[in-house]
């Protein structure tokens, strides 16, 4: 799952990169109004973190913008400014949900799990598909009950096909959410990934759609694929 962060306080902007870091995300992150209008208007996030007090563009004009340009992506808004009006303002602007200046880390992580949640269709921090069920906020797979040991881009990978599991995902859109900006995105350490994630929840649990991509196998695939 692939994240943006619009901060320009380097301490806020720190913990939030570690915070959501060990929670399994891909960060990226800017600083500035204009770059973070021309990030959200070309890139493909799962949800956007976005500071109003920016420099130069500011945040609620870069929110209009997004979403005048029909970009859907949940945006999660930050402001020191404590006015109910001014956190009315944002929602109207299409802000999705808002917390202001100080909160606790802990807060935003369960309010960002819960906007990715929303924008996937799904209610609740467990999502299950066929035998396997994974817990967001544990950040735990199981199959069957019995937890699986992953690694975190393994638990990247089937995070993000559970997140979207009515879908079938081209290799291309993976890449996306799977690696930042800095990483190689190399369809063959993809393939590498993909073969180690099968090992460890069978061969029948994620389907290969030749010209189209993957998804989750729907409980009755996967059991036949466990006999």
């Amino acid at each position: 799952m692939r994240i943006l962060v619009v901060e320009d306080e380097p301490r806020i902007l720190d913990d939030i990169v570690t915070t959501m870091g060990m929670a399994g995300y891909v960060v990226d992150t800017v600083s500035d109004g204009e770059e973070a209008w021309f990030l959200g208007d070309t890139e493909t996030y799962d949800l956007i973190i976005l500071d109003l007090g920016l420099p130069g563009l500011d945040g609620l004009t870069v929110l209009k913008r997004w979403r005048a340009e029909d970009r859907h992506m949940p945006v999660l808004v930050l402001t020191a400014r404590g006015a109910w009006s001014e956190r009315v303002e944002g929602i109207d602007a299409g802000a999705d949900d808002y917390l202001p200046k100080p909160f606790r880390m802990e807060e935003l992580l369960a309010r960002a799990r819960a906007l990715i949640r929303r924008s996937a269709g799904i209610s609740t921090p467990v999502i299950e598909a066929g035998p396997l069920s994974l817990d967001v906020k544990q950040m735990r797979l199981a199959r069957n009950g019995v937890p699986i040991a992953l690694t975190p881009l393994e638990y990247r990978l089937v995070a993000y096909l559970m997140h979207h599991k009515e879908r079938i995902i081209p290799p291309t859109e993976l890449l996306e959410h799977l690696y930042g900006d800095d990483d190689a995105r190399d369809p063959n350490a993809l393939e590498a990934v993909m073969a180690r994630l099968r090992k460890k929840l069978g061969s029948g649990a994620i389907e290969t759609r030749r010209g189209f991509g993957y998804t989750i196998a729907g409980e009755e695939a996967a059991g036949e694929s466990a006999r």
